[in-house]
């Protein structure tokens, strides 16, 4: 520390001198022209004129603080950590709080080892929280349990910034002694609240809960804001969410809000970006481009209580993107602790094997007996919320293609147990089926088609692989594999997102909707309004109960 101070004194000479920079303050959200400030041992030592070894020349270019995502599983991205790095650090990304209950839900306190293992080979800098619902309700079964208990061994490891999403809001308010256990883990609490409100949100946060990344609309943001929570304004694949929720941030809430990518597939982060893309969707919904970054920079350090990120300043980590002057943010250069990063290139990545046992499907396995009033699951366009609709059918002559309900299949994949089965709409399949090992949260198998046999030829490459993504049409596939844990890809990421847009292109063929695999993964999450299909059928959320397919079978 004393060679510090004395670098930033003046006295000793820095590591690295930055000149001719226009730097972002976020604690003022003013620029400082023409600026020059020393690094040492990573860290901004100050500001002014510093002896150093090496010198580099910003030409005047804009420099903000490096970016932070404050909520995001990295694991949806369907790449591994050291490929997801490759593909955020080139937009500004620095820091990520990700919660890694999706390997959780599949592979127990393996799956956090593994985590933990490949966050420290690389520079990105992945603040974990532990997951507080594995499963996410009693209900569901996955392939593991993680008790209190079991997460207190994590406490106090590098790595570990807190809590993960509390998505058990019923067990949240019945006071599950368990789950309390887990929210006292930690200082550091993150939530998962769709649609809550009033007294019930008041409890949930009484129950020390800080944030939600789960509004979709400006007055439940507001609401919660007031409340005292902080607010994630969440753009993923299918979680758009940006746009609605800008009108609640002002330079009064600003602090208290930040942006989440929260599951965004290979290809999203390859087209559009990461943090820098949530930041010119900000500018272009109207918010101020320094109140953007300030949301991205010390915004999101100060939610977790990190002093030692989110602005250039001294004693800071000189974490830092630099900018051209086309748009809010079109980042050029990341630098890590002082250090420009250089793409490593691809390194095969170690791979967490969780073998499949699932029960081959048949035509009988997912038939649909009866006929009447049945409950539907409703896709909502850019939400992964859905609604319950009612529509008159018959089983014999599901799916129906010509009127959009197709079936819904989701098979235990751990202990070979049975399919549950349900009807969907709004994919918009004609002529095949989809299938996938990523089934938010257990991860079981999921399958959605316009026929049996479509269904079932897809859902066998996924179970023959040990998971991964499958698309049929007609006599056309595509196939992407998921080697590590079912969930993730051992592939380079430019080649899993060229892969996903390999997938789509086949299926879109038959009329299917954009970013299929995203909504699908979300069909079967129990803790999203309204309904969903699990592998024991349909669960309406409200009810927090399974509920049979028929409300008003016919005699």
């Amino acid at each position: 520390m004393t060679s510090f101070i004395q670098a930033a004194a003046g006295k000793e000479p820095c590591d690295i001198f930055f000149v001719n920079a226009r730097v972002f303050c976020p604690f003022t959200g003013e620029w400082e022209d023409n600026t020059s400030f020393g690094v040492k041992d990573g860290r901004v030592a100050g500001f002014g004129t510093y002896a150093a070894e090496q010198t580099v020349d910003l030409r005047g270019k804009r420099v903000i603080p490096g970016l932070i995502d404050a909520h995001v599983h990295i694991e949806s991205s369907l790449l591994t950590p050291s490929e997801y790095a490759r593909a955020v650090i080139p937009h500004g990304t620095t820091t990520v709080f990700a919660d890694p209950h999706e390997i959780a839900n599949v592979a127990g306190t393996a799956g956090l080892r593994y985590m933990l293992r490949e966050r420290s080979r690389i520079p990105l800098d992945i603040r974990l929280m532990l997951p507080s619902c594995v499963p996410a309700t009693p209900l569901d079964r996955g392939g593991a349990v993680l008790s209190c208990r079991d997460l207190s061994a994590f406490v106090g490891e590098e790595g570990i910034a807190g809590i993960g999403e509390v998505m058990n809001v019923p067990g949240v308010l019945a006071e599950d002694p368990d789950l309390l256990c887990k929210i006292g883990l930690s200082a550091v609490v993150d939530g998962h609240a769709p649609l809550l409100s009033g007294e019930n949100l008041c409890a949930y946060i009484a129950a020390g809960i800080q944030s939600d990344h789960e509004c979709t609309t400006a007055a439940e943001a507001a609401e919660k804001l007031q409340r005292g929570m902080y607010i994630m304004l969440r753009e993923g694949s299918t979680e758009k969410n940006l746009g609605a929720l800008a009108a609640v941030v002002t330079p009064a809430t600003a602090p208290r809000c930040c942006f989440a990518t929260d599951d965004r597939h290979a290809d999203m982060l390859a087209a559009d970006g990461h943090i820098d893309d949530c930041i010119r969707r900000a500018v272009a919904a109207g918010i101020e481009p320094e109140t953007a970054y300030r949301m991205a920079t010390l915004s999101a350090a100060g939610r977790f209580g990190l002093n030692d990120r989110g602005a250039l300043s001294p004693g800071r980590r000189a974490d830092f993107c630099v900018m051209d002057d086309h748009g809010p943010c079109t980042v050029t250069d990341t630098y890590i602790q002082g250090v420009r990063w250089t793409d490593p290139g691809y390194r095969r990545p170690e791979i967490l094997s969780v073998p499949f046992s699932c029960a081959p499907l048949t035509e009988e396995s997912i038939a649909i007996h009866g006929a009447g009033k049945a409950r539907v699951v409703g896709l909502v366009p850019g939400q992964i919320l859905t609604r319950e609709l009612s529509e008159e059918v018959d089983g014999v002559i599901l799916p129906d293609p010509s009127r959009d309900l197709l079936k819904l299949v989701v098979c235990d994949r751990y202990r070979r147990g049975g399919c549950g089965v349900g009807i969907v709409n709004g994919f918009g399949i004609r002529d095949g089926a989809i299938a996938a090992s990523v089934a938010h949260d257990s991860h079981n198998l999921i399958a959605v088609g316009s026929d049996d046999a479509s269904i079932i030829r897809a859902a066998e490459r996924v179970i023959a692989a040990d998971g991964g993504m499958a698309a049929v049409a007609g006599n056309t596939s595509a196939f992407l594999p998921l080697e590590c844990g079912g969930l993730m890809s051992s592939l380079p990421y430019d080649k899993v997102a060229a892969s996903l847009q390999s997938l789509e292109a086949c299926i879109r063929t038959t009329g299917c909707i954009e970013n299929p695999f995203m909504y699908l993964s979300f069909c079967a999450l129990t803790v999203i309004p309204e309904i969903r299909v699990t592998e024991r059928g349909v669960f309406e959320v409200d009810a927090f109960a399974d509920v049979p397919l028929f409300s008003s079978p016919k005699k």
